[in-house]
């Protein structure tokens, strides 16, 4: 099972924000990332507000960002839940590409 302090830290290195937008990943029980493209900070912080939220498991974030799970395909067999700007989930992918680098 990955470890999302792990996971925060990779996406923190790689600098995985959409630039000038506020995303948050939602993992459930496991906790939360948010991608912050307006200050450009990759933390955990799940009290500031975001333009997005995606709620996905840990494990299907990961198999996303290793191409093992096609986004579309997770969207809509629920895999994926979207709430607010469709447009940054949209970007989601160059969030996972930065993270499997």
């Amino acid at each position: 099972m990955p470890d999302i302090g792990k996971v925060t830290e990779k996406l923190q290195e790689a600098g995985a924000v959409v630039p000038g937008k506020r995303l948050r990943l939602d993992f459930g029980d496991e906790g939360c990332i948010f991608l912050d493209g307006v200050d450009n900070a990759v933390s955990n912080d799940a009290a500031v507000a975001a333009d997005t939220t995606i709620k996905v498991s840990l494990d299907n974030f990961v198999a996303l960002a290793q191409g093992k799970l096609n986004p579309a395909m997770a969207f809509m067999s629920g895999k994926l839940q979207i709430a607010g700007d469709m447009g940054v989930a949209m970007q989601l992918q160059s969030v996972t590409s930065k993270m499997a680098r």
